[in-house]
């Protein structure tokens, strides 16, 4: 039987190549999607083409009743979830003074509070199985923090510090969790950038390049596995040297 991942947002992006990677591995996929879109058809082919399990649901992380709801899905369908990746996030920047109150909540209701819906609703089945994988996606932005960005660092400094109490609370039952913060990632975010703002920015990057969705997701893999073991609590960043 093939272990189960479940990635939220996981139609574009990172959580798309994270979702096609763990397929590659053999893994059945579920694949949490807020609204229907063109690329949902698109990753579910891609995943199956490598004689997997992609069963798709809808749900919008940011709703308790919405995750409680899919979870429940996937446990019907699968019996089983042994790797949850909390990917699914949002951006909307502005310099506090400008910022409206609802866009600091909505950030903050995906990005943070959606990682704990979906882990709550995940974790009594992974400490019923004695086993299991927590990998949540938080930024490099999370540690630096980032002008224009108070929601979103807000949002991915608190995906650090939830994942690394959640780790002290479960591991004495094989449950492993852990944190991955990329850096500056090319993703339909980054592709609306100018292309002397992309150079720009590689210039302050030590390997003087953006990373990919891949770079990301190869991370994801191995701390899906057994090689990783002996890994909880950890932030492990993907950003090419910007924060050493």
């Amino acid at each position: 039987m093939n272990k189960v991942a479940l990635i939220t947002g996981a139609t574009r992006g990172i959580g798309r190549q994270i979702a096609i990677t763990l397929a590659k591995e053999g893994y059945d996929i579920a694949l949490n999607y807020r609204k229907e879109n063109e690329e949902l058809e698109s990753v579910k082919k891609e995943i199956e083409e490598n004689k997997v399990t992609c069963f798709a649901v809808k749900g919008d992380v940011s709703n308790f009743e919405d995750c409680e709801a899919f979870v429940k899905q996937i446990m019907e369908k699968f019996g089983r979830i042994d790797v949850l990746v909390n990917n699914a996030g949002i951006t909307k920047d502005m310099l506090l003074m400008r910022m409206k109150k609802e866009d600091f909540e909505q950030v903050i209701d995906v990005n943070l509070v959606g990682t704990f819906h979906v882990t709550k609703n995940v974790i009594s089945h992974m400490l019923k199985a004695r086993t299991g994988r927590i990998i949540n996606i938080s930024s490099v932005v999370g540690v630096s923090g980032n002008a224009g960005q108070t929601n979103y660092a807000a949002s991915k400094a608190g995906v650090i510090g939830f994942t690394k109490s959640l780790a002290k609370e479960v591991a004495s039952r094989g449950v492993l969790a852990n944190v991955v913060a990329p850096g500056f990632i090319e993703t339909s975010m980054t592709a609306v950038l100018k292309d002397e703002v992309k150079e720009e920015i590689a210039k302050g990057i030590p390997l003087k390049r953006m990373g990919t969705a891949q770079d990301v997701a190869n991370v994801v893999k191995f701390l899906a596995s057994e090689d990783s073991s002996y890994i909880t609590g950890q932030v492990i960043h993907v950003d090419g040297g910007m924060l050493m």
